[in-house]
């Protein structure tokens, strides 16, 4: 017979002890220690196990609960704890035979079955902890997107923040509780937004409406999405340059001479496991970065201030490398002696004197170099005429 998990983690409805598992039931009937919120172990009757409440913030419970390895411990968590829960947190520190799970519906399946919306085709986020901005490429007409909610203020909140982002049509369902007697579900507009009285624990439903600016899909966002003292890559060569760096998921970017941070932030935005450390010498110009970075809701952006080639050292190494300014050859040797092979690196010169130095790189490593010259119509006179950029040489080259 195999060997009992001296922990498991329980899955908890509102409605309390009512339809949970014969091995649920039995699980809590066996615990020495039953750990969980005070709301959670409000809901259980006399029990032989000593009642632990996990304490705020999150991360503070962890060492309570492993000082208890050895004794039977049940953690109680709501609904299904590895869906925008803490069970994976959890688990990352135990070995596998030390565990199991005894899932309950989750919220979000509650939610979806409340509505009559189907889950697989709904946008699912868990705001209890991270930032609204987290929405922002979901924002546009016809969207339906669930999320669980920190408390009833965090819900006003919300409803404020879409109507700044011109989405104050949005219908917000305001659901309490779900699968508990204290269930209830309310639908209100975010502009016209006045409950006052929304009780925790809630998650939304959001069926978004309204004429706010859209977040493209494609690479090359509008240059004003980014807030620039004009020291940014413009669009059009910003596209080109992220088909050159080509992200694929769980790709780790150097953006060398960050900006604005757009291509660094564009990179995140491909895929929820690409990461990002961007390089920029200016204070001013990082703290402008992560203001980009949280308003697309990619705050996972690292950003390191100070002079690349000599921050570069100690950082994880990359799987691409864009090199946007202040191109040397000491740079581009100490990046090429980073880079593990099949890496790419992508670098963008606009004066004579880089343009040579990559001319020079891309005859010793091979690549491809590509000029890139743009011109945009503006009036001439009482006509119009062709008003052309700087050119831009670019080379890229997977090592």
């Amino acid at each position: 017979m195999s060997e009992t998990p001296w922990l498991t983690i329980v899955g908890l409805g509102e409605d309390g002890p009512e339809g949970l598992s014969p091995a649920s039931l039995e699980a809590l009937a066996q615990a020495d220690i039953i750990m969980g919120a005070s709301r959670h172990l409000n809901l259980l009757p006399d029990l032989t196990g000593s009642k632990i409440t996990w304490p705020v913030p999150f991360a503070d419970g962890l060492p309570i609960l492993l000082s208890h390895r050895g004794s039977q411990v049940v953690m109680l968590a709501s609904g299904n704890p590895f869906w925008f829960g803490g069970g994976s947190v959890i688990t990352r520190y135990l070995k596998p035979k030390e565990w199991r799970a005894l899932p309950a519906p989750s919220a979000m399946s509650l939610a979806a079955a409340a509505l009559g919306w189907p889950l697989e085709r709904t946008q699912c986020f868990g705001l209890h902890a991270n930032p609204f901005a987290q929405l922002r490429p979901h924002l546009f007409p016809t969207s339906q997107i669930l999320a669980t909610m920190r408390d009833g203020a965090a819900v006003a909140d919300l409803a404020t923040w879409l109507a700044a982002k011109g989405f104050g049509a949005t219908q917000i369902h305001v659901m309490e509780a779900l699968g508990g007697l204290r269930q209830r579900i309310r639908k209100v507009s975010a502009e016209c937004f006045n409950l006052s009285d929304v009780a925790h624990p809630v998650c939304v439903g959001l069926e978004i409406v309204g004429t706010g600016s859209i977040v493209p899909l494609a690479s090359g966002r509008p240059d004003n999405l980014f807030q620039n003292d004009g020291q940014i890559t413009k669009r059009p060569i910003r596209a080109l340059t992220l088909s050159a760096l080509a992200p694929c998921p769980g790709e780790h970017l150097w953006d060398i001479g960050g900006g604005s941070g757009s291509i660094a932030i564009e990179w995140l935005m491909a895929h929820p496991t690409c990461i990002a450390t961007t390089i920029e010498v200016k204070p001013e110009r990082a703290a402008q970065i992560c203001e980009n970075a949280a308003q697309f809701g990619v705050e996972r952006l690292q950003v390191v201030i100070g002079s690349a080639p000599t921050v570069l050292e100690g950082l994880d190494v990359p799987n691409a490398v864009f090199i946007g300014g202040g191109i040397s050859h000491e740079l581009l040797k100490t990046v090429w002696n980073a880079l593990p092979s099949d890496a790419r690196l992508v670098a963008n010169a606009v004066t004579l004197e880089s343009e040579a130095l990559l001319s020079q790189w891309h005859h010793s490593k091979g690549g491809e170099l590509l000029r890139i010259e743009l011109a945009n119509a503006q009036p001439l006179g009482r006509k119009r005429g062709w008003s052309s950029t700087f050119p831009i040489v670019q080379w890229s080259v997977s090592k």
